[in-house]
């Protein structure tokens, strides 16, 4: 019915999913259980990337420098630019302290779970996405914290953990890595069940979604300012979304890359990590208004996910669409063949005859 009517059954997941969460929030012991619940779903997800990868096209995206080095310059440099640029419109608009949190979100490094699982959907270069976000997180542990001291005149000293180093290692590459070991006892099996691994490519956004909504809701950041200055920052967020989307899709373009290294550069290009951004905010603006700094990077995490989500399936219905024509098209040349032979056995019949 949904596919009659037009309408992203995924779209309707991830907005029934806010509701849920604003109505209900995870509180108390269930917190933990939602963390590792994500946790676990999070690895499972990479591991699944791992037994269906071929080793080649792991070690293609990882030599894939042009890739990597497009998306880097969009999470890093771009974005940068984008924030400072907005500094006369913004912040008249909306305040200092909104600002410096817009100017914060152009500072974060891109996600990795969520971008590599809407290439995933969508049919892009998911090996590529997998090197590119983990590389973007990884430089994002430094290069954050330095872009916010010198863009944004953070006083004090900035404390670098290891935390996210090591979570990088522990919840997505050793399972990728677990996977591909695997490949040769479960890759066969896998590939006939191709349905279960979208599951859980959409499962573990959707509990990324209640986790990042819910943990909002709990720190009460939607009362600390104004409704019409947070329809101010939907929009604003719904623009750069979309504007990122267009650019990164336009550069891929120019730049001579395939379809699917651009489908790469436009879901890991244009995100920014929420789960990256919280924990560093709390460090490097400890003393200060942390939840109206880290409010644009919230609301521009949701409003992402929903417009990437969106993208991510409709690429995925062209393929489908593609695959489709593709397969009648090779239907159709066999039974013309076969026509052929009918036609050429029956005129040698007939020559026979008349012989």
């Amino acid at each position: 019915m949904l596919k009659r009517l037009h309408i992203d059954g995924f779209i309707l997941a991830l907005l029934a999913t806010v509701v849920v969460a604003s109505l209900l929030p995870a509180r108390g012991v269930f917190v933990d259980i939602l963390h590792w619940v994500t946790v676990v779903a999070i690895a499972l997800l990479f591991f699944l990337y791992g037994t269906r990868m071929a080793p080649r096209e792991a070690l293609a995206g990882l030599r894939h420098w042009r890739l990597h080095l497009t998306i880097l310059v969009f999470t890093f440099v771009v974005f940068p630019l984008i924030g400072l640029a907005l500094r006369p419109l913004v912040e008249p608009t909306l305040g200092t302290t909104l600002y410096y949190g817009v100017l914060f979100l152009c500072l974060v490094p891109s996600t990795v779970q969520s971008s590599i699982a809407f290439t995933s959907i969508a049919h892009g270069n998911v090996a590529g996405a997998i090197v590119s976000a983990s590389a973007s997180n990884l430089l994002g542990v430094f290069l954050t914290p330095l872009l916010v001291v010198a863009l944004m005149g953070t006083s004090g000293d900035v404390h670098i953990s290891a935390s996210s180093v090591l979570t990088i290692v522990v919840e997505i590459l050793v399972p990728f890595i677990v996977g591909q070991l695997a490949r040769p006892w479960l890759g066969g099996w896998l590939s006939k069940h191709a349905q279960s691994t979208k599951l859980v490519d959409r499962g573990s956004i959707v509990l990324v979604v209640y986790s990042a909504f819910s943990e909002g809701v709990r720190d009460g950041i939607w009362s600390q300012v104004s409704w019409w200055k947070i329809v101010a920052l939907i929009v604003g967020a719904i623009v750069l979304v979309a504007f990122m989307l267009w650019l990164t899709s336009f550069t891929a373009r120019r730049l001579r890359f395939d379809r699917p290294d651009g489908i790469a550069i436009q879901f890991c290009g244009t995100k920014k990590s929420l789960a990256s951004g919280l924990p560093m905010a709390a460090v490097l603006f400890a003393g200060t208004d942390v939840g109206m700094i880290v409010l644009p990077l919230m609301i521009f995490h949701q409003v992402q996910l929903m417009m990437c989500a969106w993208l991510a399936g409709r690429y995925d219905r062209q393929w489908q669409e593609r695959a489709l024509s593709r397969a009648r098209a090779a239907e159709n040349d066999g039974a013309a063949a076969q026509d052929g032979a009918v036609g050429e056995h029956g005129i040698a019949e007939q020559n026979g005859a008349a012989d």
